[in-house]
């Protein structure tokens, strides 16, 4: 049995704020997951290829790469709170912003605005981890830090449920005739004009009344007494620390891990709805496999939460990755629904990865390099902005040989999780505690 098997994961006089700060995990995973959908919604009423609506994920996740250095060097400076704050305020002037991008009709204004409104997410991210993981003993913080997490896919399913039921049912681009072809393509281009307005509205309306959710939320954690970070301790230079980063082996293939869940996690669930399209199932009926998809990733990650009690996180990532390989290949070899089940299972292997990979990076970190380390974890969300793109390229093809394309492609995220793999095999046999 791990020895802080004993050790309370939170305390009671942190009870509060650690609540406030694990609702942001929930906040920006409902805006993860309304999002993914999007891509399908934007390729069919916009009319353009996979692969540039893709770009919808290289601007939600770009936004990661561009702003987690400046958050963290803003947190060095200032404090947990301040980025927290100015986090939320980047997150409702991004969701905001879809009002005029519906507006205009242009689709490069809608990147802009989810590219704004991921800095926002790059500085709850960058600061709410750490601050997570401050909140207690250093033996339970990867236990501490995954029940936070936990609470992220709450939030991702009441994005799908909003994707679902309140923009990818009313969306009239979606339409389909009795032989299952889309009604949209069979449309006079005014006729099309009419149903674009209308469907971007649809799209716009969700993402309106988060930014004043999040308004809401920034009155709120303003108003709080939130715990200190120390800084007693003489901060060293921000370079000094990149320096000591780049030289942990351990931390630095951490992160290039990270870059790689993500990137698997996003193909995952945002290609599902591909991968049912070709099995000729409708956005919405889709979009219920991927509400599956994100509770079977909620139930796991609450007991591999609970089997961190017993067994090496390290152990159990590397554990997790195998099992997501073997899904994997049954979706890219298994057509039918069997394949499209299995990319469902895969959810569960995915679920503590994120914050196990996190946790075992950043354990061991001199203080003064905490939050540079957690920043370039975050930045490593870029692994999402980048290989969707390709993904979508490859189901561009619409077959390779014998197979349909859109299964092929699901190489990528095979190749994904050996690489996570092999990551959790190096810290079990090769990194030092």
């Amino acid at each position: 049995m791990n020895k802080s098997a004993k050790i309370p994961v939170v305390s009671k006089t942190v009870l509060t704020p650690f609540i406030l700060i694990t609702s942001l995990f929930a906040l920006w995973g409902f805006a993860n997951d309304i999002t993914n959908p999007m891509v399908a919604a934007f390729g069919t009423v916009m009319e353009i290829s996979t692969a540039k609506a893709a770009l919808v994920q290289f601007a939600f996740y770009g936004g990661y790469a561009t702003m987690a250095i400046p958050a963290a060097l803003f947190v060095r400076k200032y404090s947990y709170k301040k980025g927290i704050l100015l986090g939320l305020g980047l997150y409702a002037v991004g969701a905001l912003l879809f009002y005029p991008a519906a507006k205009y009709e242009v689709f490069e204004f809608f990147l802009i605005s989810l590219y704004i409104l991921t800095f926002g997410l790059a500085f709850l991210e960058t600061t709410a981890n750490p601050y997570v993981l401050s909140m207690g003993d250093e033996r339970t913080a990867t236990r501490r830090l995954n029940l936070a997490q936990a609470f992220n896919p709450i939030g991702s399913l009441c994005g799908m449920f909003v994707a679902s039921k309140f923009i990818l049912t009313k969306l009239e681009s979606d339409k389909r005739n009795e032989m299952g072809e889309l009604i949209f393509n069979t449309l006079s281009d005014d006729q099309k004009a009419i149903i674009r307005t209308h469907d971007l509205a649809i799209i716009r309306d969700p993402y309106v009344i988060l930014g004043f959710v999040v308004i809401f939320m920034f009155i709120i954690i303003s108003i709080s007494k939130m715990p200190k970070q120390d800084k007693s301790a003489k901060q060293g230079s921000a370079l000094e620390s990149f320096k000591r980063l780049i030289k942990n082996g351990k931390y630095r293939e951490g992160v290039l891990a990270q870059l790689f869940y993500v990137a698997a996690q996003i193909m995952c669930w945002t290609f599902i709805i591909q991968y049912a399209d070709n099995l000729g199932i409708s956005k919405a009926t889709a979009q219920n496999y991927n509400i599956a998809a994100m509770s079977v990733f909620l139930s796991s990650r609450f007991i591999s939460t609970y089997l961190m009690k017993y067994v090496n996180s390290k152990k159990l990532l590397t554990v997790f990755a195998l099992c997501a390989m073997i899904t994997t290949l049954g979706v890219i070899f298994i057509e039918g629904l069997l394949g499209l089940y299995l990319l469902v299972a895969t959810s569960a292997f995915m679920s503590l990865m994120f914050p196990t990979i996190y946790g075992i990076a950043l354990h061991g970190l001199n203080e003064e390099d905490f939050t540079l380390g957690a920043a370039g974890l975050v930045m490593a969300i870029v692994g999402g902005a980048l290989m969707p793109i390709l993904q979508g390229a490859i189901i561009d093809m619409k077959t390779i040989g014998s197979f349909a394309a859109v299964n092929i492609s699901f190489i990528l995220p095979f190749l994904c999780f050996f690489i996570i793999a092999f990551y959790g095999y190096r810290t079990l046999k090769v990194h030092d505690e």
